[in-house]
């Protein structure tokens, strides 16, 4: 089955309704979800609304518990923590009770979905290098992971004999029997690797392959919003850099 697989959509509706729009194209029977729905971006109401009809199954993202108030933005970076005290304010009732209803990971299809650390998903720990992968390969059985939160996508790759961890930044990577596999998602609404685009995964199990696809999307009109809204106008500029 072919499936789309979105993380860190971040109230970005722009960017969502182009990676809708192109998943739709492609095909993709289930859409899932790697959390991080809201947060920095000015349209959180918009991309529940968007999403919460559609998604299978889905995963819970720090910025989405910050959102509801579940967990404290201490730990957040200034801009960061501004914008999940104005999501808060302005995140509607049914919002709320679907994003606090999320469980923090999901087994489908024989594969393990989690927002940020599989060892520890609500410590909320990147996975950026192949040593922290290599840790992170101990703490689950399945033959493939996916994750987010970071923001830069990536495949990590444990060799059969269990003892070497490779990372790839190809497009598309086969996913190999007998190794297993640590796959970073592209954010759909802010990307932090150079490449302004937004991204999702397509994920064939029964094929198996998993590819990364990046899309041009209006991100003009996406920080406006964030302007009007009263955000941090960093928050808008970053978009345009893709960092």
């Amino acid at each position: 089955m072919l499936r789309a697989v979105l993380s860190d959509v971040h109230a970005n509706l722009e960017a969502l309704g182009v990676v809708l729009a192109d998943l739709e194209r492609a095909g993709a029977a289930e859409v899932l979800c790697l959390g991080d729905f809201v947060g920095y971006g000015a349209s959180p109401n918009e991309c529940v609304d968007c999403l919460r009809p559609i998604v299978a199954a889905a995963v819970v993202g720090n910025h989405d518990l910050a959102a509801c108030g579940r967990i404290r933005v201490g730990s957040f970076s200034t801009h960061a923590a501004l914008a999940a005290r104005w999501t808060e304010t302005v995140l509607g009732p049914e919002s709320r009770a679907y994003l606090e209803a999320l469980p923090f990971v999901v087994r489908r299809a024989g594969a393990l979905l989690v927002h940020s650390s599989p060892a520890e998903p609500p410590s909320w720990q990147y996975v950026l290098s192949a040593g922290e992968a290599c840790l992170e390969f101990d703490a689950f059985e399945e033959p493939l992971c996916m994750i987010g939160h970071s923001h830069y996508p990536g495949t990590f790759r444990l060799e059969p004999q269990g003892n070497e961890v490779s990372y790839s930044r190809e497009d598309e990577v086969r996913l190999e029997p007998g190794c297993r596999f640590l796959v970073n998602a592209p954010s759909v609404g802010q990307p932090r690797d150079g490449d302004r685009r937004a991204g999702y995964l397509l994920w064939d199990d029964e094929g198996g392959w998993v590819r990364h696809v990046r899309l041009d999307y209006d991100f003009a009109a996406a920080r406006q919003r964030i302007l009007e809204a009263g955000l941090p106008r960093f928050l808008g500029d970053r978009l345009q850099w893709g960092e």
